[in-house]
C-alpha cells in the first residue's frame, strides 16, 4: 500500500486537490456534496465556472491542473482507489488516450446527447466535446497572400522553399494535424508532407504559435500553421499591429475541410461522486457555460447556435473536418514517428 500510494503522488507537475468555492455566497445553494475534476485546461476564466456551479447546486468543486498524460497515468496508478470523477484535456488525442486506457465510463444523458453534437462525443458517450479550434495559414499581408496556397497539403510545394516557419513537433496540435492526414490520405502521403514541410523551413521549429504568428507580421517568415484562438489574443490595442500584419487561409475548404481540434471531459469510470460529475457535464453544455467556456479562451462553442467571441467570429465561416476525433488518436503515435523520420524536430 505504500508503495502504491508514493507512486500515484510521485507524477510530476500534478498540484494536490483545492477547492474552488471554499465559502458560498449569501444566495447560493448549500453545500452539500462534491465533485473532483483532473483538468489539463489551464485557463483562469474556468474557475468562474466551477464558482458558478457551485453556486448554483451547492456541489464544491475540487480541482487539479496537470499535463493530461500525466493525469491519466495518475488515475491508472490510483485505480479503484482514486478520487477523480471527471477528466478535461485540450486535445481529442488525449481522449482517445483516456478512452484507451479504459478509465473513462459511458454516460447516458439526454441533455448531452441532445445538446453536444455526435461528431464531438465519443459513440459510446465516455467523453464529450465542450469547445473546438481550428488550425488555420497564417501569411505576411504586406507579402501578398501566397499563390497557390490552398491546402495543408500545398505547404510542402517547394515554391514555398525557406519560407515557413512552425512550432516543434512534439506540438499535440502538429500532432494531431498529421494524425488526420494519415487517415485522410494514408502514411505515405503524410510522410511525404512532412518531409516536403521540413524542405520549406525559414528556420528551426521552435516558440509556440503566438510567436510564430510575430515571426509571420515581423517577416521573419512568410507562412504558418495556428490555432485560431491565438489569433484573437491578439485583438487588443497594444498587439493590433501584428494581427492586422497577417493574413488568414482556411485550408482545405473544397476538399475534406479544415482540422480541427477540441476540448473536452469525460466521467471516470471509479468516480466516487459520479451523479455530481454528469451533472457539471450536463451544466457545461447550458448556453452561459458554453459561451464562457468559449469565449474565456476565444474557441468555438460546441453547441450549435451560440456564437464565439467576436474576434474568433470575424475570421469567417469556413468547411470544418467532420472526421472522427477517434482516428486522430489512433494514428498520434504513427505522426510522431513520421515527424521524427522527416527530422521536424
Amino acid at each position: 500500500m505504500k508503495t502504491f500510494f508514493a507512486a500515484a503522488f510521485a507524477l510530476a507537475g500534478i498540484v494536490v486537490l483545492s477547492g474552488c468555492a471554499e465559502e458560498a455566497a449569501p444566495d447560493a445553494a448549500p453545500i452539500t456534496g462534491e465533485i473532483n475534476i483532473y483538468t489539463s485546461r489551464h485557463y483562469d476564466t474556468d474557475l468562474a465556472l466551477y464558482e458558478d456551479f457551485t453556486r448554483q447546486t451547492g456541489i464544491k468543486v475540487n480541482r487539479i491542473e496537470a499535463d493530461a498524460d500525466a493525469l491519466i497515468e495518475r488515475i491508472e496508478a490510483e485505480g479503484e482507489f482514486s478520487p477523480a470523477d471527471l477528466f478535461v484535456t485540450v486535445d481529442a488525442g488525449r481522449l482517445w488516450r483516456a478512452e484507451q486506457a479504459g478509465i473513462l465510463a459511458p454516460v447516458d444523458s439526454q441533455v448531452l446527447a441532445e445538446r453536444i453534437p455526435a461528431s464531438l462525443r465519443d459513440p459510446q458517450n465516455r467523453w464529450f466535446g465542450l469547445t473546438t479550434r481550428a488550425r488555420i495559414i497564417v501569411y505576411n499581408k504586406a507579402k501578398g497572400k501566397p499563390e497557390g496556397l490552398k491546402t495543408y497539403a500545398d505547404l510542402a510545394d517547394p515554391a514555398f522553399k525557406r519560407r515557413i516557419c512552425m512550432r516543434s513537433s512534439s506540438s499535440v496540435y502538429n500532432i494531431a494535424l498529421l494524425s488526420s492526414m494519415i487517415a485522410h490520405e494514408g502514411e505515405a502521403a503524410a510522410a511525404d508532407w512532412a518531409k516536403g514541410v521540413v524542405a520549406n523551413f525559414a528556420r528551426a521549429p521552435q516558440g509556440n504559435d503566438m510567436s510564430n504568428i510575430e515571426a509571420v507580421a515581423a517577416g521573419e517568415c512568410d507562412i504558418s500553421l495556428v490555432n485560431t484562438y491565438y489569433l484573437a489574443r491578439f485583438d487588443t490595442p497594444e498587439k493590433r499591429a501584428v494581427l492586422d500584419g497577417i493574413g488568414v487561409i482556411f485550408p482545405n475548404q473544397a476538399t475534406t475541410g479544415t482540422h480541427v481540434n477540441l476540448s473536452g471531459a469525460g466521467v471516470v469510470a471509479t468516480a466516487p461522486n459520479r451523479d455530481n460529475a454528469v451533472k457539471f457535464l450536463e451544466y457545461l453544455a447550458t448556453d452561459s457555460a458554453q459561451r464562457y467556456l468559449a469565449n474565456g479562451n476565444n474557441e468555438y462553442p460546441a453547441v450549435r447556435g451560440i456564437a464565439p467571441t467576436s474576434a474568433v467570429e470575424a475570421l469567417g465561416t469556413f468547411k470544418a473536418d467532420a472526421l472522427p476525433p477517434a482516428r486522430i488518436g489512433e494514428n498520434q503515435a504513427r505522426a510522431v514517428e513520421l515527424f521524427n523520420a522527416a527530422r521536424w524536430n
